[in-house]
């Protein structure tokens, strides 16, 4: 079956080494463990645990696994959505047909290419998520419609004037602070959670994903 989860790629950022975490999907024939994206803020965080305050309410444990990684996110623009660009767009249907836009992320050219593809996504019911290239972007009264490619198809994406648009960006273990936004991908386990990569709001910008 499918799993969504997040593989995690070591890249340079403007010279800075910097974890950097994508949307991509995994083919897994058998998995024993649940695979859990957890949104949230942090609570407290102590040598390779976190304590997250998830979106559902829940306080969750979260065990960093060696190795771990962390990235940051920061602020893009609508017009950095260019052609040949490669993003990941988390969307919804649309009534009149098409999809809208609930996030951007845009992949910095290292990554282009990584998890291809579209599929069920759990930021809000029905979403998907699409990493594909920008095939074209048309402004228009609405914001942007864009059309993005992937495995030979093409989908037609509007992009409403204040959705997040974000790219990724270094970040520490300085930054796991109390109250800061956090998206961890992780399995869950019988208490708690594992992870080995997640992302953390910084400078005011969290992670939309």
């Amino acid at each position: 079956m499918i799993k969504n989860i997040l593989s995690a790629l070591l890249i340079g950022v403007s010279g800075i080494s910097a974890a950097v975490v994508i949307a991509a999907p995994i083919q897994a024939e058998e998995s024993k463990a649940d695979h859990i994206n957890v949104r949230g803020s942090i609570l407290s965080y102590s040598g390779s645990t976190l304590e997250v305050k998830t979106r559902e309410g829940e306080t969750l444990s979260v065990t960093l696994a060696d190795g771990w990684q962390v990235s940051s996110v920061a602020k893009a623009d609508v017009t950095d959505i260019k052609p040949g660009v490669f993003v990941g767009i988390a969307s919804l249907p649309k009534e009149g047909g098409g999809d809208g836009a609930l996030e951007v992320l845009i992949f910095p050219p290292a990554l282009k290419g990584m998890g291809e593809g579209s599929y069920g996504w759990d930021l809000k019911p029905n979403s998907s998520m699409t990493n594909a290239t920008v095939a074209d972007a048309v402004k228009d009264v609405d914001g942007r419609t864009v059309t993005v490619s992937y495995h030979g198809k093409e989908k037609k994406i509007s992009i409403p004037d204040g959705t997040p648009i974000v790219t990724f960006g270094p970040a520490t273990k300085d930054d796991l602070v109390a109250d800061a936004v956090v998206f961890i991908p992780a399995e869950k386990t019988a208490d708690g959670a594992i992870a080995h990569q997640l992302v953390v709001g910084k400078d005011g910008v969290v992670p939309p994903m």
